[in-house]
């Protein structure tokens, strides 16, 4: 198989991610990532591991986490999810992609083992994700990795990377998101979220909503494992923006750091307090994590499509903001670290997505606005965002495809104005496809 063959191959597979229904809980099985991890040799037991859980922020303090390992001295793997323009971007080995070449030779070896568990589906077939999830581990097992750190997919409980026993957990901010699969409550979906928990097993906790952490407290507690709260035993403390850098102080619990880190949005700032407990914690259990390579590994972290700033005159801003915190912080930003005329906003959201947030909170911000969809299978048509956004009393322009939204967007916006593409990771990635093309 050559490279497009072997990403057709994987996606022959059921994938959630691109199928337009809702998922159902139902159809998870860790028992199928057992069977087939037990035929490739058990690869995800050859590193030690960091787990991510969480709403928002896991991928970001997941980079952080993998991006100061390598900078102690680690070799490093960093699995994440979903991609924004290539499937390689989901498998990396000290910051860099798995090459198709790589990809190619590893679905070859795994491909008699993959057919072979899903013949016998014992425990139903096996999805795109899962399969994924396993080429990430024998990836790392290859490149004999120290360390992984793997982003959950979905939830934490069922999810595809919860096969392993971490040296430790960490549990980003939890909000209501994915709820035909995790629940509908804050406390449902936290109970998943806090199944990636292990016994004895330290879990570094993100500030969340009370009704969350009262979860994630309790299973800490019933498992014996040591909790670290960022915001009361750890704290934080902005010291500003500049050279698009922002910067801040974080208190740990054995020391303190300055920091300058390439992300912006006040949430980075709790997201990099995290990453600082999280290596403090492995530091405290005998790893070489120091001060030093805590502070340069958070420097030089890279974390593309959110809050991400591709041009400056005109602005052109995109973020994957697509649920209710995650639009609060892109409002929040935009006022923080922007100045401009007028705002253009290019909106596409996935069909399951509930735009009253959208609504709410950012579009009064915006000037005039349009309609697209991106090319993700799960894309709401541009005719039903619209339709719904004028029946919550917004009138929105329509565009085709994300190219044909921008060239509008950039026809309508003077040098001092701002373009801002969001709704969707998928929307953000189209855009950014589009930098040395239509800008």
């Amino acid at each position: 198989m050559d490279y497009q063959q072997t990403l057709d191959y994987i996606y022959s597979y059921i994938d959630y991610e691109t199928m337009h229904l809702p998922r159902d809980a139902a159809n998870y099985d860790l028992r199928r990532m057992d069977e087939l991890l037990e035929l490739a040799g058990n690869p995800h037991l050859q590193a030690k591991s960091v787990h991510v859980a969480g709403t928002n922020g896991k991928g970001s303090i997941a980079s952080m986490v993998a991006s100061a390992l390598s900078d102690a001295g680690y070799t490093t793997g960093l699995y994440t999810s979903p991609h924004l323009i290539a499937l390689n971007e989901r498998i990396k080995f000290n910051d860099k992609l798995i090459s198709d070449e790589e990809l190619v030779g590893l679905v070859k070896d795994l491909k008699p083992h993959i057919e072979a568990v899903d013949k016998r589906a014992t425990y139903g077939h096996l999805t795109t994700f899962e399969i994924l999830t396993v080429l990430a581990f024998g990836y790392f097992a290859k490149k004999k990795a120290e360390f992984q750190v793997l982003e959950v997919g979905l939830g934490g409980r069922l999810d595809a990377t919860n096969v392993i026993t971490p040296e430790l957990c960490i549990i980003s901010p939890i909000s209501l998101d994915h709820m035909e699969v995790l629940g509908d409550s804050l406390a449902k979906i936290s109970a998943e979220k806090a199944g990636i928990i292990k016994p004895s097993v330290p879990v570094v906790l993100s500030p969340q909503p009370a009704e969350a952490a009262a979860v994630i407290e309790k299973t800490c507690k019933r498992l014996g494992s040591e909790l670290i709260k960022v915001g009361s035993e750890l704290s934080w403390q902005s010291l500003g923006f500049e050279g698009g850098r922002q910067r801040l102080k974080v208190k740990g619990r054995r020391d303190s750091y300055k920091l300058a880190i390439p992300l912006l949005g006040r949430y980075q700032l709790a997201n990099s307090a995290t990453a600082v407990a999280a290596l403090e914690v492995l530091a405290a259990r005998g790893f070489k994590v120091t001060k030093e390579s805590i502070v340069s590994g958070l420097e030089r972290v890279s974390w593309p499509g959110r809050l991400q700033v591709l041009k400056e005159r005109p602005l052109i801003l995109v973020d994957g903001a697509h649920n209710t915190e995650a639009v609060r912080s892109l409002k929040q930003a935009i006022g923080d670290y922007f100045k401009f005329e007028r705002a253009v906003l290019i909106l596409g959201m996935s069909f399951d997505r509930d735009m009253s947030a959208v609504v709410s909170e950012l579009l009064p911000l915006f000037d005039i606005v349009i309609a697209t969809r991106s090319r993700h299978p799960r894309a709401m048509e541009a005719k039903a965002l619209s339709s719904g956004l004028a029946g919550r009393g917004v009138k929105a322009e329509i565009a085709k495809d994300v190219p044909s939204a921008l060239s509008q967007a950039l026809e309508i916006a003077g040098d001092k104005d701002l373009i801002c593409a969001a709704g969707s990771l998928f929307i953000a990635a189209e855009v950014i496809e589009q930098k040395g093309r239509l800008f």
